[in-house]
C-alpha cells in the first residue's frame, strides 16, 4: 500500500505493508529515530508523536492509517536551531536522565500545553500518566512543563 504523509514539514511517500506500524514506518523508512520503541503495547509512550498536532501513541496507529496526516516527531520541534520551549524546559529543570521517555514526554507536553496554557501540577500529571519514566521521580519532568508553560506565556521562566 502507498501512504503520503508530511513528517516535520518534509513529504513521505512510501509503499508499506498494511501491517506496518508508524513507529517502525518513522524509524526504519523516514531514518528518524528520536521516536523510540518502548513496549509496543501503548503502555510507556517513548514513541509519542504529534499527528495533526495531537500526540498519538505511534506504536497504536498503522502508517497506513496516518495517510495525509501532518506528523511532528522530536526532530521537527527546534525551529532555525532553536529549541522549543519544552525542549528548553527539559535541559534547564533537568527533566531526563537516560533520555529514552523524553521524546514521548516532551511530545506529549507539547500537546497539553497546546490546549491548556496553565496547567495545574495535576493537569500536567494526569496529560503525561501515559508515559513512563523508570529513571526520575517525574518531579524535574513536572517543573520542566511548568517551566515551558511560564515561558510559552511570555513570563519570565526561572
Amino acid at each position: 500500500m502507498r501512504v503520503n504523509l508530511s513528517i516535520n514539514g518534509r513529504k513521505h511517500s512510501d509503499d508499506v505493508e498494511a501491517r506496518t506500524l508508524l513507529v517502525h514506518y518513522i524509524r526504519d523508512i523516514a531514518g528518524l529515530t528520536g521516536t523510540h520503541v518502548g513496549c509496543e503495547t501503548s503502555l510507556c509512550g517513548a514513541c509519542t508523536v504529534l499527528v495533526d498536532g495531537k500526540a498519538v501513541k505511534s506504536c497504536t496507529m498503522l502508517a497506513v492509517q496516518a495517510e495525509g496526516a501532518s506528523i511532528t516527531t522530536i526532530e521537527g520541534l527546534a525551529k532555525d536551531g532553536k529549541l522549543h520551549p519544552v525542549q528548553e524546559g527539559f535541559w534547564e529543570c533537568h527533566g531526563l536522565q537516560c533520555g529514552y521517555c523524553t521524546p514521548g514526554m516532551i511530545l506529549a507536553s507539547v500537546d497539553l500545553l497546546s490546549r491548556n496554557q496553565n496547567p495545574s501540577e495535576a493537569e500536567i500529571r494526569h496529560a503525561l500518566e501515559g508515559n513512563l519514566c523508570r529513571c526520575t521521580g517525574y518531579q524535574h519532568i513536572i517543573d520542566a512543563v511548568q517551566y515551558a508553560a511560564e515561558k510559552m506565556r511570555g513570563g519570565k521562566a526561572a
